[in-house]
């Protein structure tokens, strides 16, 4: 993709986690892959100053603990945090789900087919965006 750091994926299915993981590589994206099963762990993991910073984090919204909505709450008050790009890969159809995420700033809103083929051409969405976007840098 456009630079070499992580991908966050926030993803409580293993199988989608692979399913994730795979898609990218098809896509040609080989930048490191942190798969965090909720928002307590992923946030555990952005606020581990060692850690570094991801280059996109893509987020389901239906996880155990914290879902998607709360973490995106989070890191939207978080000033290191906040210029990280989400897009938001879900199953969810919810018209509220979506409006909800669109107001804390998501870049993106892409619901998970589960035809394989369809899947990968949703990453591709995904990478085209981001190479041809322009993000702030991540501040810490």
């Amino acid at each position: 993709m456009k630079n070499s750091k992580p991908i966050l994926v926030l993803e409580d299915d293993i199988v989608d986690a692979m399913t994730v993981r795979r898609a990218l590589k098809e896509n040609e994206i080989f930048n490191d892959v942190i798969i965090k099963k909720d928002g307590e762990d992923a946030l555990q993991y952005l606020q581990d100053e060692s850690n570094e910073r991801p280059a996109i984090i893509l987020l389901d919204l239906n996880m155990p603990r914290m879902n998607g909505v709360e973490f995106l709450k989070i890191i939207r008050s978080d000033e290191r945090l906040l210029t990280i790009p989400v897009v938001v890969l879900t199953t969810s159809r919810s018209e509220q789900d979506k409006i909800d995420t669109f107001k804390l700033g998501i870049a993106g809103y892409m619901i998970k087919s589960v035809n394989y083929q369809e899947f990968v051409k949703i990453i591709k969405t995904i990478k085209n965006y981001w190479e041809i976007s322009e993000f702030p840098e991540s501040k810490g």
